[in-house]
């Protein structure tokens, strides 16, 4: 333990060194220059500590989990994240390798959030491989860090798509590293990941899940105005290990839920494929920033009975896969008032789970359609005070709407809005 305090603090003492040196002087270029033939250690990190409120005890939730059973408020550790990074710079050529450790804790343990390594081309300064543990290169929400994101929580289609963002695999990825290069404002990730994420212990079948995202990066069109935007593709599945595949299809003029059972079923891989598109919109001003963001996906998704997500192990005996079209989406308005320390943000998303149903089709008799194939959508409205370059202060309202059913207990709207008071602490 006092090892690894003693390498902390070297680790600090140098980032503090190098944020000193002022590179806008020639002795600090110099200065500069010097270090950048050495290799790099940064260390980062933030805790959010929280305090939640929900309209009903044992209400259900993407805002950190469900509530306790006889619980309505709660405080809560949501993530205490630390960041190790490594970046090697070859002799006269630039960053060569590039490593980064980062894990999560909080009171109910430890884990593994990123485990992984890059590797720079610097002949043409173009291409890198990056592989382990990282965040896969699909929508725009999801790779938004959560030390940087203003809403608490991503969104209701985030978190049911990819849980946990994060997989295991290897991706190649185009983005050019010199100021003058004619396509430095693109960016191109592609990868093959094993497809259960941290969603489970470890891959349970051989199909890979090939991702890939194409980036306009932020380009500026006009003085102070900026965009940019990106378009994403995920093509996975999952093995059946079951003859039960369940679908939605049209009977006269009701939507019912059908079981295919052919043997032929075992064996082939239930679809998991997505098609995403984003943009986001700057507009500086005195009082700092106005910010525009908009994303939307649609596809095929493979979960359970009683759930949209993947599920985390192979099925067996008589459960069957569920196979829905879905599609979701989520607009933010970012607004500077004041100065750039204060920000109010409104956010609108949707996640409809089973696009082939009617809130009225579900539930009832004879359909086979429960509460897994409800649409949700969701209004958040924000106020964040970025106090320091190390304090936030969020405090958030989530607004969530049902839509109503023929099933009992959803025949409105459920009463499960959630209100966050975080405090964000960052190094």
């Amino acid at each position: 333990m006092l090892f690894i305090l003693l390498i902390s603090v070297g680790f600090c003492k140098a980032q503090f060194l190098m944020d000193m040196v002022d590179t806008t002087k020639d002795m600090g270029k110099g200065i500069l220059g010097i270090y950048q033939k050495f290799d790099r250690v940064k260390l980062s990190g933030y805790v959010q500590p929280q305090w939640q409120w929900a309209q009903e005890k044992g209400a259900k939730s993407f805002n950190g989990g469900d509530f306790g059973t006889n619980v309505n408020n709660r405080f809560m550790l949501r993530r205490g994240r630390v960041r190790i990074e490594y970046i090697h710079f070859a002799e006269k050529k630039g960053p060569s390798v590039q490593f980064v450790f980062q894990f999560d804790g909080s009171e109910k343990g430890f884990f593994t959030r990123d485990f992984w390594g890059r590797i720079m081309e610097n002949k043409y300064q173009l291409f890198s491989l990056t592989a382990g543990l990282f965040a896969r290169p699909f929508s725009y929400e999801l790779n938004l860090g959560s030390g940087d994101r203003e809403s608490p929580e991503r969104g209701r289609m985030s978190q049911i798509l990819t849980k946990v963002e994060r997989d295991l695999g290897a991706m190649v990825s185009f983005e050019p590293r010199k100021k003058d290069h004619p396509l430095r404002y693109l960016k191109i990730d592609a990868g093959f990941f094993n497809g259960p994420g941290l969603n489970a212990i470890a891959d349970f079948d051989s199909h890979k899940d090939f991702i890939s995202r194409i980036a306009l990066k932020p380009y500026p069109i006009a003085k102070k105005i900026t965009l940019s935007a990106a378009a994403s593709y995920f093509n996975g599945g999952l093995l059946q290990s079951t003859k039960y595949v369940y679908e939605t299809i049209s009977v006269g003029a009701d939507k019912k839920m059908i079981v295919d059972s052919a043997l032929s079923n075992n064996g082939k891989i239930a679809p998991r494929k997505y098609y995403g598109a984003d943009a986001q919109l700057k507009f500086e001003h005195k009082a700092g920033v106005t910010e525009l963001r908009a994303e939307f996906v649609f596809g095929t998704q493979t979960g359970t009975e009683n759930s949209s997500e993947p599920p985390a192990a192979l099925l067996a005996g008589t459960d069957g896969y569920y196979i829905r079209k879905f599609n979701g989406a989520y607009f933010y308005l970012l607004q500077n008032i004041f100065n750039p320390h204060h920000q109010l943000c409104i956010k609108y998303d949707w996640f409809d789970a089973n696009t082939k149903v009617k809130g009225d089709e579900i539930g009832k008799a004879g359909n086979n359609l429960n509460a897994a194939n409800i649409k949700y959508s969701t209004l958040g409205l924000g106020y964040i005070y970025y106090v320091t370059e190390n304090l936030k202060l969020v405090l958030w309202y989530d607004k969530v709407h049902n839509e109503k059913t023929s099933l009992p207990g959803y025949t409105g709207d459920v009463k499960d809005d959630v209100f966050t008071c975080r405090l964000q602490f960052r190094f």
